[in-house]
């Protein structure tokens, strides 16, 4: 059986439909600290167990039985990914997959690369086949991000870097693979990204176009910035967080294009543009 985490957030939900197009629903388990919000995937037939990060002894219910376990990342602290690493050894899984990311880096100042840099090690130190698969940004991200100025017409953020920035449904897509196609990833992976790095003076670019209004970039201090964003309501800690994306941006940590992607999907990854304007359209 192929076991997702986190089959009701965004990430983990476009997996398990992905896995539905390629394997029999019984084939499929998910583990969700909330049952209730997957009765739909139930009643097509996936199993569906309660398992927390945080409760080992959960972990080994809903894992019972697997080959392979999806561990979709959640927040930036490595040890629950570790339990649910051990769960799926345990468990007595052939092979775990992660999300990890393409800027995981121990010393990257945007405080999840460090989780995935350690977490990554977890794996290797596991003894288990595993694969890691390094994600591209996730575009959504900086949809988000971006909204107030979209509607303001001005992008203000700190100084920043390109981005490959990178749809979820195609990491989803690629992970559906990995779960379904032996062989096809091992280890950590290269950078599975989307085609282009962007950044926020380009955006700007294709947000004016889309929308027929012109959108600028303005670059403001970062202390300024953040000083912004607690005037907001916004807590502090929570600012200079979003402060580490921009500052990884400015040292390259997300800038990298590559075919991985690409080759694992057999087709060219959606771009940004694409992205930007279906979340316009809704």
């Amino acid at each position: 059986m192929i076991i997702v985490t986190g089959a009701t957030g965004q990430l983990g939900r476009l997996a398990v439909e992905h896995l539905l197009a390629r394997v029999p629903a019984e084939r499929v388990g998910v583990s969700v600290r909330e049952p209730g919000k997957a009765q739909d995937l139930a009643d097509r037939g996936v199993r569906v167990r309660q398992g927390d990060f945080d409760d080992p002894a959960s972990l080994a219910y809903a894992f019972e039985g697997a080959a392979r376990v999806l561990i979709v990342s959640g927040p930036a602290d490595a040890a629950p990914h570790r339990t649910a690493i051990e769960a799926a050894r345990d468990a007595g899984a052939g092979r775990v997959l992660y999300t990890s990311h393409m800027g995981a880096n121990p010393a990257s100042p945007f405080l999840p690369m460090p989780s995935h840099a350690e977490t990554e090690q977890d794996l290797r130190a596991s003894g288990m086949p595993f694969t890691a698969l390094r994600n591209g940004f996730y575009a959504d991200t900086i949809v988000r991000v971006i909204g107030q100025g979209l509607r303001s017409g001005e992008i203000v953020a700190p100084a920043d870097g390109p981005v490959s920035w990178t749809a979820h449904t195609d990491l989803a897509e690629a992970a559906a693979v990995a779960l379904t196609e032996e062989g096809r990833l091992d280890g950590v992976t290269p950078p599975l990204t989307g085609p282009e790095a962007l950044d926020l003076a380009d955006i700007a670019a294709i947000a004016s176009e889309l929308t027929g209004r012109e959108v600028v970039r303005v670059t403001v201090p970062d202390d300024e910035w953040v000083a912004g964003m607690v005037a907001r309501g916004i807590p502090e800690a929570q600012a200079r967080f979003m402060l580490g994306m921009y500052e990884a941006s400015r040292q390259g940590e997300f800038a990298e294009v590559g075919p991985a992607l690409g080759d694992l999907l057999g087709r060219k990854p959606t771009a940004f543009r694409d992205v930007l304007a279906a979340a316009l359209a809704t």
